[in-house]
């Protein structure tokens, strides 16, 4: 007769597991910000695309790389950051990155043009690169490892709140205050973080650190910036072809490239390319950066859907993007149950299929579709996107060892920022060039000077339209029948990448685990009880 084991002895110190909960209450404080800004600037950016004094005036193009400098920073400097909070204490460098962050949101509040405040958006990228990891991989140093799915489906929740809060908070300030007050807002809900974060949250590394890769860290910034550049030139001229765009997007490619090869050869690399040779690993990274690709590149348009075409304020706009988040909020806790009946890949698979179905359904969307039909999609696409979040995170994190939860954390949210920049440069390029396409011949009438810049987007054409007076109402027409083609046309694409990635999960992704003995006993007897 064989003794059982000892169970492991607990590996969180007593102090600290005891106040584990209000410590991710504090790490979801400095996620909110992080995630609030962005979905601030969603409702924000029609406002700032009209002219001065009310906006400044931004192009679409100059939109995305208002909402890409921030993304694009954030991303490239995920791997440093993750290492450095790993090498230097996680506490530290998320502290450092709340500061920056609250410095750039002042800044970017007193933007006085449209390339000032991309500057500034790159700043709070700065901030927040600091942050995201960080969040995480603390978080996976205070919860053992049977709580950990369930904190990180409560930490994945508090992106619903951030969806939720922002787009509603934005709404407010904007039918109160001037455009820039949806980044003053940051502040003081930085120095809130900061106060709370040095009270409560315990700090951590790893004990066996690597050097800083700086010569990675500039390859894949420069990279990724050349890439996401030439894409979103491509959509602004409406021509892939031209030499230019064709050149700055190979030149992205060929760093990218040289940056693999470097961190393959390196013996301090910023990401340990030997990782991805786990396919679980891989395509849970892919899951996640496919799911951003689609939803960012969604839900740019959809903002102007809501307020050019159907009319609908800031502060409307926030409202209905809701159910998006409710959905988020409500389901993500609650995947890791489904995942323990169903596993994995099942439950992956139906978020990745429901999300690609709602995506195409903004097909059925036009001038006058009954609003509460946009209100179920959003739900729907909530719901799905819970259920692909949550399995796909533990899977990430807990694939490595604790003490790398910094690397983990930092490739899981550069994949996701990286999709979610390619996804607003690419399908907000597929957007800009439909719309370019099916509006040129309503625009012959206009002079010439003015038919490139009315082309450029919904919001350019009915600000000449306005200007135009009465003769100026047909182009109102042609402008929203114009923008829907381009929507319906841009959701098919993302929805065709949200199934492209269930593929990816139905191959690679694991089942549903064997029941260990230990389980088939526990559910004989809760049956006996019955």
């Amino acid at each position: 007769m064989t003794t059982p084991a000892a169970p492991a002895p607990p590996r969180i110190p007593e102090a600290v597991h005891r106040r584990r909960w209000a410590i991710l209450g504090v790490l979801m404080l400095s996620l909110l910000i992080v995630v609030l800004d962005n979905s601030i600037l969603n409702v924000a950016i029609k406002t700032i695309s009209t002219p001065a004094p009310a906006g400044l005036g931004a192009t679409q193009g100059e939109l995305e790389w208002a909402i890409n400098a921030y993304t694009l920073v954030f991303a490239g400097l995920l791997f440093t950051a993750g290492l450095l909070g790993d090498r230097l204490g996680r506490k530290k460098v998320l502290v450092f990155g709340l500061v920056v962050f609250g410095l750039g949101s002042a800044l970017a509040a007193e933007s006085g043009s449209p390339v000032q405040l991309i500057i500034f958006r790159a700043i709070m990228g700065i901030g927040a690169a600091f942050v995201m990891p960080a969040t995480l991989a603390i978080l996976m140093n205070v919860f053992e490892r049977d709580e950990q799915p369930k904190a990180i489906g409560i930490w994945a929740g508090g992106v619903g709140i951030a969806i939720a809060i922002g787009p509603i908070t934005g709404g407010v300030l904007l039918d109160h205050f001037w455009w820039g007050s949806v980044f003053l807002v940051n502040v003081p809900i930085v120095i809130i973080a900061v106060v709370l974060m040095l009270a409560l949250v315990p700090d951590s590394r790893d004990p066996k650190p690597g050097r800083i890769d700086l010569v990675g860290v500039a390859l894949s910034v420069v990279g990724l910036v050349l890439l996401v550049y030439g894409i979103i030139k491509g959509g602004q001229l409406a021509d892939f072809t031209d030499p230019a765009v064709l050149l700055t997007i190979a030149a992205g490619l060929v760093v990218l490239v040289g940056f693999v090869l470097y961190e393959k050869r390196s013996d301090h690399p910023s990401i340990d390319i030997t990782y991805f040779k786990n396919k679980v690993f891989s395509a849970a990274i892919a899951a996640i950066a496919l799911v951003f690709f689609a939803l960012m590149g969604v839900t740019f348009f959809s903002v102007f859907y809501t307020q050019s075409v159907r009319g609908y304020s800031p502060l409307q706009t926030g409202l209905l993007m809701l159910p998006l988040a409710a959905a988020q909020l409500i389901f993500a806790p609650r995947a890791r149950l489904v995942v323990d009946r169903f596993g994995v890949r099942a439950t992956t698979t139906g978020g990745l299929v429901t999300l690609g179905a709602m995506l195409a359904a903004f097909v059925v969307l036009d001038a006058d579709t009954p609003i509460w039909i946009l209100e179920v999609i959003f739900f729907l696409m909530g719901m799905g996107m819970a259920h692909v979040m949550t399995p796909t995170s533990v899977v990430i994190m807990q694939a490595l060892p604790r003490e790398k939860a910094g690397s983990a954390s930092a490739l899981s949210n550069t994949f996701r920022q990286v999709g979610g920049a390619l996804g607003i440069a690419v399908l907000g390029s597929v957007l800009s060039t439909a719309y370019r396409n099916d509006i040129e011949d309503k625009l012959a009438l206009l002079p010439a000077g003015l038919r490139h810049t009315a082309g450029e987007s919904i919001e350019a054409t009915l600000g000449i339209a306005a200007k135009l007076g009465p003769r100026g109402d047909a182009l109102v027409g042609a402008a929203n029948d114009s923008f829907l083609h381009a929507m319906h046309v841009t959701a098919l694409c993302g929805a065709g990448i949200a199934l492209l990635s269930a593929v990816v999960t139905v191959v690679f992704l694991p089942g549903r685990p064997p029941r260990t003995t230990a389980e088939e006993s526990r559910e004989e007897a809760v049956g006996a009880g019955r």
